[in-house]
């Protein structure tokens, strides 16, 4: 099947060629589809597009005119796709259900381990010549509690982690997870959570229910120098009510690898540009503010999971069989 990569870098080169081994004609480009692209996709039956490529309705509709009738996503989310809009057009889609968890969890404690010891400031001073440790004081992980919004794989690969930590742990989601019951998760509704918490991780969907799930009023409710971990969705908090947050110094710490509007920014190189999102430039100020380029997911084994998975979405695809992975089937 011959299928266009949008969005392409050359690690998505690397691995999708390693798992397609010459199954299907993969084509790569650099260029982000919407809808000022989607001319590109003239003679491509299928598209993998990535999480920074805008699939709104007028983007679907012309993909769909020239002959599109798959996008096999090489992301878990799908949030950036208008739904009703493929089902309109005829359009299969087809995403990466689940890659590895431990990816995204080990990067959550990796933002929570630095933030609290500073690590980042350590290392610019040593280079520095620099070695006092004025400024650096932590605190143990062990005996903190510490709130994980969303127990799905993600979490429950956090839990088993901080666990590990010795840390007390509290839980909130739709579903109690038998797993992380067993690591002695106490579930509790999120404003209790929240309150009780010295960290918090969110790992949930970005839906309508929780867009800026953590907003002014939730934030209010957390102790005074907590600690928030961000490595799911951006929007699920509210940027302004953050910045008010940090600015007023009841968020000790803040560690974002999302943003809220990441897709002017993310997977693209702006050293010589200006960035005119006076946001990000804001909270890019605050010393105790960690921001990374949505890269929790970005370990060779997630890579690998992926590609296979998108192959087999293409292979499933062409042979006609059903696909759990499909979210929704032209047929």
């Amino acid at each position: 099947m011959r299928c266009l990569v949008t969005s392409a870098r050359p690690y998505d080169e690397q691995f999708l060629n390693a798992a397609n081994q010459g199954r299907h004609e993969l084509v790569f480009v650099e260029t982000a589809l919407s809808a000022d692209t989607a001319f590109i996709a003239q003679g491509y039956p299928a598209i993998c597009p990535f999480v920074d490529d805008t699939l709104d309705a007028k983007t679907l509709e012309t993909i769909a005119r020239l002959g599109t009738k798959l996008l096999v996503l090489r992301s878990t989310g799908f949030n950036h796709v208008d739904i009703s809009a493929a089902e309109k057009y005829g359009i299969t889609v087809m995403r990466v259900r689940d890659y590895s968890p431990y990816a995204v969890a080990e990067y959550a404690v990796g933002l929570m381990l630095t933030l609290n010891r500073h690590l980042h400031k350590a290392y610019n001073r040593v280079r520095d010549g620099n070695f006092l440790l004025d400024g650096l004081l932590g605190f143990d992980m062990h005996g903190k509690t510490v709130g994980i919004v969303g127990t799905g794989k993600i979490g429950q690969a956090l839990a088993r982690i901080l666990h590990g930590m010795g840390c007390h742990l509290l839980g909130n989601d739709t579903v109690a997870n038998p797993a992380c019951l067993e690591l002695g998760v106490a579930y509790v509704p999120l404003e209790e959570l929240l309150a009780k918490s010295q960290i918090v991780s969110l790992h949930v969907p970005l839906l309508p229910e929780t867009r800026h799930l953590m907003n002014a009023e939730r934030f209010a409710l957390m102790p005074n120098g907590a600690m928030l971990i961000n490595t799911s969705r951006g929007p699920l908090i509210d940027t302004t009510a953050l910045i008010a947050a940090l600015k007023s110094r009841h968020l000790g710490a803040v560690g974002l690898d999302v943003y809220e509007e990441e897709a002017e920014l993310y997977f693209k190189d702006h050293c010589d540009d200006i960035i005119c999102d006076d946001s990000f430039e804001r909270l890019l100020t605050f010393p105790n503010v960690i921001i990374t380029g949505h890269q929790a997911f970005f370990t060779g084994e997630a890579l690998t999971t992926i590609a296979r998975t998108t192959i087999q979405n293409l292979d499933d695809y062409s042979d006609g069989k059903d696909n759990p992975n499909c979210v929704r089937s032209k047929g």
